[in-house]
């Protein structure tokens, strides 16, 4: 069997890398950091949802009308610029942090 695929994850894993040396940390790592940006993802869209809803949706309906269609399209585009801001600021300190380590 090749290493890293995935039927013998959870085998290799269990094994704490022992013996046959299957385990491929980088193979989990990426594995990792993709269900973290899932997850992330995930929260954004949540959050946005949530907190654009309650500021433009006075009196929910079948139908939403131009003023509110308007206020979350602004309110997303908001979210969105201040979620990446603080995205952005958040990797550049982990960068100058990890450079002074």
């Amino acid at each position: 069997m090749e290493s890293g695929s995935g039927s013998d994850f959870g085998s290799d894993f269990g094994s704490g890398g022992g013996g046959g040396g299957k385990l491929d940390p980088g193979l989990i790592m990426e594995q990792v950091k993709v269900q973290i940006a899932v997850a992330n993802a995930q929260e954004l869209l949540q959050r946005m949802t949530d907190k654009c809803f309650r500021k433009c949706i006075g009196k929910p309906g079948g139908a939403l009308d131009n003023s509110e269609q308007k206020c979350i399209a602004m309110c997303m585009d908001r979210y969105m610029d201040a979620w990446n801001t603080v995205s952005r600021a958040y990797n550049s300190r982990l960068q100058r942090e990890r450079a002074n380590m």
